[in-house]
């Protein structure tokens, strides 16, 4: 296959250049330049072609919607974050730490799929077939008949492809691929962009399912263009802290099921397994109540999660400290300073230190109350009462706003034991929920009015 020239197009203003420069010569901004392909004169064979047949101009009443089949992973976690399985013409872009468990968990879904009559290939760039094969070993893979290819060429892997014609493969990773047609190294930007469009291209065309596996930077972004981010489907994140066992797959975005939702692993001997009851890694161990916990109901995707939030107030000195873990920094200075103006709780000189237990992010304003109850429990050393739940969001005005789908958070907190709970008063439920009690409330001054009552 003979190389076609390559240029270098400006992200800023697209001029060209026929070789890199640190300054476009057009526009004379710096480092803008990026290796592309010079297009052929000949249309002989069009590298940016359709990804799908030309259509006639329809009307959405008009357009059959049919939903798109799933073929589940077998992993019911996995799946959750899919949005119930993989789907024909698909494509997965999953992001992670090294060592977190991507190849892992992605060489334990392809066995189980071959073992239910589906055809499927993984593509190493990082590994020989060899070290494949032993990590198959470890996880107890007897016999696997997944299809291994261990190969870097974009032209190579496309045409192996649509020789073997698998439901679904997976690329691991993205950045180790290449293009004949760019001089650039693999994981630069240009090949990264252009070996990701060629093989969505091929999902889309011919049905098959990939799933490419991508570095993250220091950040912990994912490597590469954002780009990449837009032309996948679907979207995942492997979370977690390397010294823990417990692994969170989240999606990010998903053109197939919903965003945010989690699926909690456990990494064991025998690879990963989905985690059922997650809100058991994420809540204390204690024997009777401390000061400075407050556990609160968060939701994650349609997933409601008890979670312990921790604090811990402790003398300061001149520039006391405010730290946060799991938790936006930013908030919790915030809700410091709503605490001291309307409930005359009072933390100027002392250090504040806030922990979501068991490496979980919360972003949802929801956490709030309990954050400024857990706070205030520290504070004065008193304890919460023992099966105490509270969530609401906390406004600058000091009124405790309500939580979405704050009557699914409250069955799960009933679900697991809970009994008494402070909530938004729009999220009181019209009809009881047997054996919680539940305290409605407008203003952050009426929650801890409540919480003394029951201390």
């Amino acid at each position: 296959m003979a190389k076609e020239k390559s240029v270098y197009v400006c992200s800023d203003c697209g001029g060209t250049s026929p070789k890199w420069l640190g300054k476009c010569p057009h526009c004379n901004a710096w480092n803008t330049l990026i290796e592309s392909i010079a297009e052929s004169a000949a249309p002989a064979k069009n590298r940016f072609a359709s990804l799908a047949k030309t259509a006639e101009i329809a009307t959405l009443g008009d357009i059959d919607a049919v939903d798109m089949a799933r073929t589940p992973t077998g992993h019911e976690e996995l799946d959750r974050v899919l949005g119930g399985g993989v789907v024909e013409g698909g494509v997965v872009l999953i992001g992670g730490d090294p060592g977190i468990g991507k190849s892992t968990l992605l060489l334990q879904a392809l066995d189980s799929l071959q073992r239910s009559g589906q055809n499927t290939l993984y593509v190493t760039g990082e590994e020989s077939g060899a070290q494949v094969a032993l990590r198959s070993r470890r996880l107890g893979l007897d016999n696997s008949q997944v299809k291994v290819l261990a190969e870097i060429q974009l032209e190579r892997i496309l045409a192996t492809l649509d020789a073997t014609q698998p439901d679904i493969a997976v690329i691991d990773s993205i950045q180790t691929v290449y293009s004949d047609q760019l001089t650039s190294a693999p994981g630069s930007v240009a090949q990264v962009r252009e070996c990701a469009a060629h093989l969505t291209r091929a999902a889309k065309a011919s049905g098959v399912c990939i799933v490419l596996v991508g570095h993250v930077t220091k950040e912990g972004t994912l490597a590469g263009p954002r780009v990449l981010e837009h032309m996948v489907d679907t979207v995942l994140y492997f979370e977690g802290d390397t010294h823990s066992s417990f692994r969170l797959v989240r999606a990010i975005k998903n053109r197939f099921g919903a965003v945010n939702e989690i699926g909690v692993f456990a990494m064991t001997e025998k690879g990963l397994k989905g985690v059922s009851n997650p809100s058991a890694i994420f809540l204390s161990q204690h024997a009777e109540p401390v000061p400075g916990s407050c556990v609160m109901v968060t939701l994650e995707g349609t997933r409601p999660m008890l979670v312990e939030i921790q604090a811990l107030v402790d003398n300061g000195g001149p520039s006391p400290r405010r730290l946060s873990v799991g938790l936006d920094k930013d908030r919790l200075a915030m809700l410091l300073a709503v605490l001291h103006r309307h409930a005359g709780v009072a933390c100027m000189d002392q250090d504040v230190f806030v922990n979501a237990v068991g490496g979980v992010r919360i972003s949802e304003p929801a956490a709030d109350l309990a954050v400024m109850l857990a706070i205030t429990s520290s504070l004065r050393g008193k304890p919460l009462p023992k099966g105490f739940i509270a969530f609401g969001e906390v406004g600058l005005a000091g009124e405790v706003r309500p939580a979405p789908r704050g009557q699914e958070r409250l069955r799960e907190a009933a679900k697991l034991g809970f009994s008494v709970a402070v909530v938004p008063k729009a999220n009181a439920p019209k009809k009881p929920i047997d054996g919680l009690t539940i305290h409605a409330v407008e203003r952050i001054e009426q929650a801890m009015e409540v919480v003394r009552s029951l201390a």
